[in-house]
């Protein structure tokens, strides 16, 4: 036991704990952390989306014209019209001094945010045209775009796919790389859907054929229903007439979940949090035997007729769901509306094969460097030689272990990073026993040498290395998904490097010549 020294028990520790992160890569077994590989080697979906962020312009300033409209209302000021135009502005008409008054003051307490130019008299009264500053429609613009990042991003979590690369891409664009998707239809659906939930009253007292000849009530539009036959699998659409008010929206969720009814069909169950919880108790409440409509995407999911006052906050969506569709529903729910539309303009799938074939190449690439390196290693530096190549494969050992733990992705610039590491350890053995060999010239005992050329070497090993490492930090902070890989694997392996070269190979050599008095050394 003498020969187990703290220290290379330490160095058999690492090696050992490497093996054992390793392992689940290949096999199905504890710790469940594993190598994940990229896009390039186990196909996927590449994605670039467009954030429609002009629209999350068009839904603020809707918001300001019905809360301007409500204070009006509240102050019982009268106007002849308020409406958002193409531009973004929007255009308010009053009639009488005393109500140009009460305008401006309210849009000076309430609305400080707008610009108002002087207002144009009409001959019924005047007209004042209302904005956004710039950089408030630039501000809106760049939260939507971060908003719809961060809700994809929940909902590519939650969908399961491993190792997402998801980031902005410029000012509106959304750039998503997806290994492993099986169904990239499923996937897209899921991505796009606004998840606008909203419920709204339905309208029973109007006539819906009227509506649909293009007629609707004011304050009411045309929503429909897709009811899919069970026995032949058509769907038909159900026209309903919605009060365009929205009584709640899906703001206030706090949990989305997928539920079976008595006949085991999946069904979306749905808790507000105490705020919705108080408005849905009072929606109800106020209105007994009325329908009130499920909207989620401007689509009617389902109207049933309140029959109480519902207490507590919870609802359920029912359609005739398949388990994907209610699952993909919950999901989609719980992550949260998108503030825009997204839109693809690019979009990429690698097939598995094709990850097959580059996994296959990059390892056999890998093997062949490998062996002529340990090959030249054997014959230049004889037994010094094995010495160096027990280094080098327990390099990549915890190279691979070290990708496990952090639960990086592989990618083929990854696997060129490891290649270029081999190298790179290779060249530390060759200076180490250059050095060696000087030491052996000059007269010096085996043991003697070798302390003496590990000792020569450590600092030019130390600045090749470091430097290098900086570069690789550099590259992962400023680099994209593949560069990001290539820096990853790149510098995991000069640390790696670093301990096989300065501490495992000199605790190999000291080990086998601790008993030598000699100055012959096979290198």
């Amino acid at each position: 036991m003498k020969h187990f020294t703290f220290r290379r028990l330490f160095i058999l520790g690492i090696i050992v704990a490497a093996i054992i992160c390793l392992i689940p890569t290949f096999f199905n077994t504890w710790p469940h952390k594993k190598i994940n590989l990229g896009l390039d080697l186990q196909g996927g979906m590449h994605l670039v989306l467009e954030v429609q962020n002009e629209k999350a312009v068009e839904a603020e300033i809707e918001r300001t014209v019905h809360e301007l409209k409500k204070e009006l209302r509240a102050e019982g000021i009268k106007h002849l019209g308020i409406s958002r135009l193409k531009d973004n502005s929007i255009q308010a008409k009053l009639q009488g001094e005393q109500a140009k008054k009460g305008f401006e003051k309210i849009i000076s307490e309430q609305f400080a945010n707008l610009l108002i130019p002087s207002p144009k008299t009409l001959t019924d009264g005047f007209s004042f045209t209302l904005s956004l500053p710039d950089e408030e429609m630039d501000m809106i613009k760049k939260m939507a775009t971060e908003q719809a990042l961060e809700t994809i991003r929940n909902r590519i979590d939650e969908f399961g796919v491993s190792e997402p690369d998801i980031r902005m891409q410029g000012d509106n664009r959304i750039l998503l790389q997806l290994p492993g998707i099986t169904d990239p239809e499923r996937a897209k659906d899921l991505i796009g859907k606004t998840a606008q939930l909203t419920f709204q009253l339905v309208n029973d007292n109007a006539n819906v054929a009227n509506a649909l000849k293009g007629n609707p009530p004011v304050g009411n539009e045309v929503l429909y229903q897709n009811k899919r036959d069970s026995s032949t699998g058509n769907v038909t659409k159900v026209p309903f007439l919605i009060k365009q008010q929205v009584l709640l929206d899906g703001s206030l969720l706090i949990d989305a979940r997928i539920e079976f009814d008595q006949f085991q069909q999946p069904q979306i169950g749905i808790e507000f949090n105490r705020k919705g919880a108080r408005i849905f108790d009072r929606i109800t409440g106020e209105n007994v035997q009325k329908r009130l409509a499920i909207v989620l995407d401007k689509t009617v999911y389902s109207a049933p007729v309140i029959q109480d006052r519902i207490a507590g906050g919870k609802a359920r969506i029912t359609g005739r769901f398949t388990t994907e569709e209610a699952k993909d529903l919950a999901i989609a729910l719980r992550a949260g509306s998108l503030p825009a539309p997204v839109k693809i303009i690019e979009e990429r799938t690698v097939g598995p094969t094709l990850g097959a074939d580059s996994v296959r190449m990059g390892l056999l690439s890998m093997v062949a460097g490998g062996a002529l390196i340990i090959l030249f290693m054997i014959i230049y530096y004889k037994g010094a030689g094995f010495i160096a190549d027990l280094a080098l494969i327990i390099n990549i050992v915890l190279i691979g272990g070290g990708l496990a733990v952090f639960g990086a992705t592989l990618t083929l610039p990854g696997i060129a990073g490891i290649i270029l590491t081999i190298g790179m350890a290779v060249d530390a053995n060759v200076i180490i026993y250059e050095r060696i060999r000087e030491e052996l010239r000059s007269g010096k005992t085996a043991l003697a040498a070798v302390h003496a050329g590990f000792d020569r070497a450590t600092l030019t090993i130390l600045d090749a290395n470091v430097t290098t490492l900086i570069t690789a930090i550099v590259l992962f902070q400023f680099g994209t998904g593949p560069i990001k890989g290539f820096a990853v694997t790149l510098g995991l392996g000069i640390i790696a490097s670093l301990f096989t070269a300065l501490v495992l190979s000199k605790s190999i050599f000291d080990l086998l010549l601790r008993n030598k008095k000699t100055s012959t050394l096979s290198i």
